[in-house]
């Protein structure tokens, strides 16, 4: 068991530059295997799931050189041989977007039964079952394993999502580039992730047409070439660090490439009576002297933060507006769209004194401005919860401990040393 240790009651201050997105960087590593072109990728962040992906690779028979300390990862896949086999990574759920490069390369592709990820609730591989069907493959199970064939070039499909899923939507992508003709994708995810996924793959020569909206057009190609790509900055952890300076009435400045991605995530930080700007490339909030729920113009109605499919807030980062509903005057409801699985962590926040009612599974009353104090909590594995138990606890005058705070560390490599340079005594601990 990994644990955090907290000495909480700090202003935080001070500036960050942000890691890559592990929702972008997951998926372009998965795309690269349809190409024998050298790949170079830039600000690479050393995280659990990118380590699993290239020790993958390298049983794969690829060739990867990781420069740990310079962010940059090449990649050529050139060297792996026709009749490799190697079971997908189980504990990631963003493997099973390796399987149409494994199947245009090999023409099979194993994962074992089970693939797992955060505990959020139920989430079913049978859209992608659908997904590699449509595009030609056989696909059979056991009670181990998963197998997916394809012995031919498949033709292009045309798919109407029930659900805008983000790895859905990735996988109808990157099975389509190999396929005959121009294939289409309805109610598509637009998350900035996969607008990154599909800025990279036009790189490689894709023509890809509709990007950042739910219709998406994908012209099949004979071959990919190479790149040079460098990550942008993740959207998630800027939006946490705006929040951790509001949490504890500090000054935090983060660097944002995209503020074209924020107008709704401001405007939900200003429910909370909190400000952003963004000037010459940096995003900043300067906390007022008190968090203070702001009351709807229809006064019978309370105040809301609903998470769903981009554009809506993403479910994602629900999570840290939770942090700030504790500790802000007022009461907000909290509807996780998405998960079912999302909000149960909320008993974890009375121990700080935090007053919370769960309403059902999908939605969650914060009761805000009571007086917290230090505790020791545990973290389901999910990332941004370990993260929203963390910006409470650095928000507390005293020590606290974050149990199965590990999570963390499958998104955000520097998280710790970068909250600790803002001025919060934090450490990790076993």
């Amino acid at each position: 068991m990994t644990a955090l240790l907290v000495r909480g009651g700090q202003r935080l201050a001070g500036r960050i530059e942000p890691s890559a997105n592990k929702n972008a960087v997951l998926p372009v590593l998965c795309a690269t295997l349809l190409t024998d072109a050298p790949i170079t990728l830039r600000n690479v962040p050393e995280i659990t799931d990118v380590e699993r992906i290239v020790r993958f690779f390298g049983e794969l028979g690829s060739n990867v050189d990781w420069d740990r300390a310079g962010e940059i990862l090449r990649i050529d896949h050139s060297t792996i041989p026709p009749n490799s086999r190697a079971m997908l990574p189980q504990a990631m759920r963003g493997s099973i977007m390796m399987i149409p490069g494994l199947l245009s390369r090999l023409g099979e592709a194993r994962l074992e039964a089970e693939v797992k990820g955060c505990t959020l609730g139920a989430r079913e591989i049978d859209p992608h079952v659908e997904v590699f069907r449509a595009f030609d493959a056989e696909v059979s199970s056991t009670l181990t394993e998963v197998v997916v064939r394809r012995s031919k070039r498949p033709e292009a499909a045309r798919m109407w999502l029930e659900y805008a899923s983000v790895t859905t939507t990735e996988n109808f992508i990157l099975s389509a580039l190999k396929a005959q003709g121009t294939s289409e994708i309805i109610n598509a995810a637009c998350e900035p992730h996969v607008q990154e996924l599909c800025v990279f793959l036009e790189q490689l020569g894709a023509k890809i047409s509709g990007s950042g909206t739910s219709n998406l057009q994908i012209e099949g190609v004979g071959e990919l070439g190479g790149a040079d790509f460098t990550f942008g900055e993740d959207f998630h952890e800027v939006a946490t660090f705006l929040a951790l300076a509001a949490v504890t009435g500090g000054d935090i400045a983060v660097r944002n490439g995209h503020p074209e991605y924020f107008p709704l995530i401001d405007r939900t930080f200003a429910k909370f009576g909190a400000e952003v700007t963004h000037e010459n490339g940096w995003s900043r909030l300067v906390a007022p002297p008190e968090l203070q729920v702001r009351e709807n113009f229809t006064s019978h109605l309370i105040t809301k933060v609903e998470a769903a499919p981009w554009p809506y807030i993403p479910a994602d980062l629900l999570p840290i507006f939770i942090a700030l509903g504790v500790r802000a005057k007022g009461q907000t409801m909290f509807w996780n769209k998405v998960y079912e699985g999302g909000l149960t962590w909320h008993t974890e926040l009375s121990l700080f004194g935090g007053h919370t009612l769960l309403c059902d599974p999908h939605r969650l009353i914060t009761f805000g401005g009571r007086k917290l104090v230090p505790a020791v909590v545990t973290s389901p594995y999910i990332i941004r919860v370990a993260i929203a138990l963390l910006m409470v606890a650095s928000s507390i005058e005293g020590e606290s401990k974050i149990l199965d705070a590990d999570p963390i560390r499958r998104a955000h490599p520097r998280f710790v040393k970068n909250i600790s340079a803002l001025g919060t005594d934090v450490q990790w601990i076993d």
